[in-house]
């Protein structure tokens, strides 16, 4: 790879290497969004896999379940083998994942088939915004992050179209294929500079680093070294130490870790920015987006539902390529404010017309309010909630910390996801559409205040600059 250092820019290997990270990525709106065609097939009476409400619930809730395990495992492979090996382990779970979805002819090899694609959710939402941050450079870092935002998006609107057409287990072919073609683009990827670095291979580090970023970012990479060469000076040596001093100076050492600014500040920050891309609504519009549309628009509107299941994720899509345009030209707090702004107005907005719709306190009643509302609250989602919080992933952690940040903060991803997606159904029957949106935006109004407080600017900013900021220590970069 390093070969082609001459032949392509270092614009155009940052697009490869991304590539590779936001296909992996791509099989979270996969899974999510497969759940959309599933559940009706299955509910169908010549289904061979007979579901009831609690099943589907589970089926649906799954994934968030598992990431923790995801979590647990993708930290110590990206510290020891590499972001790249890690990247190739998400990929081998996500594949026998699918295959378990084809070969499911019973409910229990189904839940296994979700619990694998939830192990691989949480090692590629763990990995992808890291490996991005460190592959690509700070005035295109954002940007890049976008990709994966889009590509979730793109996922989705593809299994959703899909399945309201394709048997299920077609489908899972399709993912399967989808898998295979990610493992391409990161079996040519080059490892990050940032993992050689902290293995102290400081030689490959800056060629591999040039070969991303070019000649003109080597003020960066210098610094990166210098700190990591600190940080090494740091490093408990527990060499020729018994078991129990061996454990005291690991406890010595996380005691150390979790009261340091850098460290604890970007976690708090992203356990409410995780929250908000999960109670966004996002899970709805992704799983249960044919129950939605039939509880604002009512079963008996003569809306074809399966098309507004389609166009809804087509503008998702749509909407995502707009998200970029704004991480690109507009500062994050900017768009953290305005996009969840609106995602608050929209939530309270549909619950209003639905509750004014169910006690017939509409002067007139057009399903056209109802769809034109929800595609404004998938506006809003696709353009703030989601791609923020993989942005902001990729440019909060420090780097000495970056994987263990990044499993602890997707440890809160998983529990939003699943306390959020597992009683989604009940909520829907018992609360209506109007209370279980008013709980959303209530929970947003809180996260919103707190991230807007914590949260630093970091558009343009170097990763080394961002992580200073949290320290306390003040940087003319901006």
């Amino acid at each position: 790879m390093i070969r082609l250092k001459k032949r392509l820019s270092p614009f155009v290997i940052q697009c490869f290497v991304t590539a590779g990270v936001s296909l992996n990525t791509a099989g979270l709106g996969l899974v999510m969004g497969f759940v959309t065609g599933l559940l009706p097939q299955l509910r169908q009476s010549d289904s061979i896999i007979a579901i009831d409400d609690s099943s589907a619930s589970w089926i649906a809730s799954l994934p968030g379940f598992s990431i923790v395990v995801g979590n647990f495992i993708i930290p110590n492979i990206m510290g020891a083998f590499g972001r790249r090996t890690a990247n190739l382990c998400s990929l081998a779970v996500s594949a026998s994942g699918w295959i378990c979805i084809v070969f499911s002819n019973s409910i229990l090899l189904l839940y296994l088939a979700r619990i694998l694609q939830g192990i691989s959710m949480g090692m590629i939402a763990t990995l992808g915004p890291v490996l991005i941050g460190e592959y690509t450079s700070p005035k295109n870092r954002g940007l890049f992050l976008m990709t994966i935002s889009v590509s979730i998006s793109a996922s989705v609107f593809v299994i959703q179209t899909l399945s309201s057409y394709l048997p299920w287990k077609i489908c899972a072919l399709i993912c399967i294929g989808i898998v295979l073609l990610a493992v391409f683009f990161v079996i040519l990827s080059p490892e990050s500079p940032t993992f050689l670095a902290d293995k102290e291979r400081y030689e490959e580090c800056r060629k591999i680093f040039v070969y991303l970023r070019g000649d003109s970012e080597n003020e960066e990479l210098e610094k990166m070294i210098a700190a990591r060469k600190a940080l090494q000076m740091e490093i408990i040596d527990t060499d020729g130490k018994s078991i129990r001093e061996k454990v005291t100076s690991r406890l010595y050492f996380l005691k150390k870790t979790f009261k340091k600014k850098e460290f604890y500040k970007p976690i708090l920050i992203m356990f409410h920015v995780y929250a908000m891309a999960h109670w966004c609504g996002v899970n709805i519009l992704s799983s249960f987006t044919t129950d939605l549309f039939e509880k604002v628009l009512g079963s008996h509107s003569g809306i074809n539902i399966s098309l507004m299941v389609v166009t809804v994720g087509a503008f998702r899509l749509l909407w995502n390529v707009v998200g970029m345009a704004f991480i690109k030209t507009l500062r994050r707090r900017v768009v953290l404010f305005l996009t969840i702004g609106l995602n608050i107005v929209s939530l309270l907005a549909i619950a209003a017309y639905s509750y004014g719709k169910e006690k017939n306190w509409l002067p007139f009643d057009e399903p056209i309010i109802g769809i034109i509302l929800v595609h404004i609250h998938m506006f809003s989602i696709a353009t703030g909630a989601i791609p923020l919080a993989f942005v902001l992933a990729g440019e909060l952690y420090p780097m000495e910390h970056r994987g263990l940040c990044g499993g602890i903060s997707m440890l809160f991803f998983a529990m939003h996801l699943f306390s959020n997606v597992k009683p989604v159904i009940f909520l829907l029957n018992f609360w209506g559409i109007y209370g279980t949106y008013c709980l959303y935006a209530g929970v947003l109004m809180y996260c919103l205040t707190v991230v807007g407080l914590l949260l630093p600017e970091t558009k343009d900013r170097t990763l080394q600059d961002i992580e200073k900021e949290f320290r306390g220590v003040k940087s003319t970069s901006c």
